[in-house]
C-alpha cells in the first residue's frame, strides 16, 4: 500500500480520538475561562430570571422537547426490529447498540445529578435564592441550595442521542460516515438549543450543557467499543 492510499484509509479509532480530544478541549477552555457566572449575571438580577416562565421556553423548548425525545427513543426501539431508511444500513446489533447507548447516557446524567450538590443558578443569593456560588469542580461541597443541578439534565434529552451517530461515524463507507457527521452536527445543535434554553431561564450554567455533551459522548464511545468488541469476537467464534 503506497503512503497516499494509507493516508486516505479510514481509521475509526483516530477519528473518535480526534473528536474526543476536541470535545474535552472545548469543555476545559470554557471552564477555565471563568465565564459561567458572568453569563448568568447578564441573564438575571436580584429579582431572578425574567425568562424563567416564558411560555415558549418552558412549555415548548422544555416540556414538549423532552416529550419529543421520548417519542424519538421509542422510535429507535421500534427500528431495532423494523428498520427504515438509513437504519437498513445497520445490523440489528448496531441498532441495539444505539438504543442502549442512549439509555446509558440518560442513566449516567440522571445518576450524576442525583448525587451532585451543585445548585441551579436561580437558587443563588444573587438571583433571589438561598445558595452561594460553588464551582462544580468542588465536588461534594454544599452551596446551601437544593443541589442536584449538575450536569444539565434537559440538554441530555438531545445529547444522549450522540450514541445514534457512532455506528455511522465508524462505518467503512464514505456515505455512511457523512450521515454520521450530519447526525452528529444535528444532535449537537439540538443539545445546544436545549442547553441555552435552560441557561436563559436560569436553570443551568453554560458549562452544565458542555459537560453533559462530553459525558454523553464518552458514554457513547464506550458503549460503541463494547458492542464492536462483542461483534468481532462473535464473528471470530463463528469462523471454522
Amino acid at each position: 500500500m503506497n503512503p497516499s492510499t494509507a493516508a486516505r484509509e479510514h481509521t475509526p479509532l483516530r477519528d473518535l480520538t480526534l473528536y474526543s480530544l476536541l470535545a474535552l478541549l472545548c469543555v476545559m477552555a470554557w471552564d477555565f475561562s471563568g465565564l459561567d457566572y458572568p453569563v448568568m449575571q447578564a441573564m438575571g438580577d436580584a429579582q431572578g430570571f425574567s425568562w424563567k416562565d416564558n411560555w415558549w421556553l418552558e412549555a415548548v423548548l422544555h416540556t414538549k422537547a423532552r416529550q419529543l425525545a421520548g417519542v424519538v427513543l421509542l422510535g429507535l426501539v421500534l427500528m431495532v426490529w423494523w428498520p427504515r431508511g438509513w437504519f437498513r444500513h445497520l445490523s440489528r446489533l448496531q441498532r441495539i447498540e444505539i438504543v442502549m447507548g442512549v439509555l446509558w447516557c440518560l442513566l449516567c446524567i440522571s445518576s450524576l445529578k442525583r448525587i451532585s450538590l451543585t445548585s441551579c443558578p436561580w437558587d443563588l443569593q444573587d438571583f433571589g435564592g438561598p445558595a452561594v456560588y460553588v464551582s462544580h469542580w468542588r465536588w461534594g461541597v454544599a452551596d446551601g441550595g437544593a443541589g442536584h443541578c449538575f450536569p444539565g439534565g434537559h440538554a441530555s434529552s438531545a445529547l444522549a442521542f450522540l450514541a445514534l451517530c457512532l455506528p455511522w461515524l465508524t462505518n467503512a463507507t464514505v456515505a455512511d460516515r457523512r450521515r454520521g457527521r450530519a447526525l452528529l452536527i444535528g444532535v449537537l445543535v439540538l443539545g445546544f438549543i436545549l442547553g441555552m434554553t435552560q441557561t436563559v431561564r436560569g436553570a443551568h450554567y453554560p458549562s452544565h450543557t458542555l459537560w453533559t455533551g462530553l459525558i454523553c459522548w464518552a458514554v457513547s464511545v464506550l458503549n460503541h467499543w463494547a458492542f464492536d468488541t462483542f461483534s468481532r469476537r462473535r464473528q471470530a467464534l463463528a469462523q471454522p
